[in-house]
């Protein structure tokens, strides 16, 4: 039997909170999604302006960072002609995403959830995801 760690709602809330205050701080509406070690949503926030477009692509990065347990922005240059991922993009149904902006949410070394962004550059959503964990880790460290 297994024991396995996983974030609940109100981690969610917190990895969204610190998400979006990011967002605000540098001008840019998000759409931020919370899912589990498997990869399925806990909770999910389009900020007003987020484009809508965005609300598929932050679930899907938060799905392929803890599904796959890897910030999505390292599939990029594995995922191009050539290389050895080249057309993994496409797999599961095209819901594993290779662009910057979904991180895994490591806890005690284990995977327990991801956090995906997006609506800005893959920098900004990345850093968006980023501020999210910072906020979780804090919360969980006072």
């Amino acid at each position: 039997m297994l024991t396995i760690e996983r974030l609940d709602i109100n981690d969610a809330y917190t990895l969204i909170a610190g998400a979006r205050a990011h967002a605000i701080e540098i001008g840019v509406p998000m759409c931020i999604a919370i899912t589990d070690e498997g990869g399925n949503l806990i909770a999910f926030e389009r900020m007003d302006g987020g484009k809508v477009s965005s609300t598929t692509i932050a679930i899907d990065k938060s799905f392929t960072a803890s599904a796959a347990k890897k910030p999505t922005h390292e599939y990029g240059a594995a995922s191009q002609p050539g290389a050895p991922a080249y057309g993994i993009a496409s797999a599961i149904g095209g819901r594993l995403m290779v662009v910057g902006g979904g991180l895994p949410v490591i806890v005690n070394g284990a995977v327990v959830g991801g956090i995906g962004v997006s609506s800005g550059t893959p920098a900004q959503d990345q850093s968006c995801a980023q501020a999210g964990i910072d906020a979780l880790l804090a919360q969980m460290a006072a």
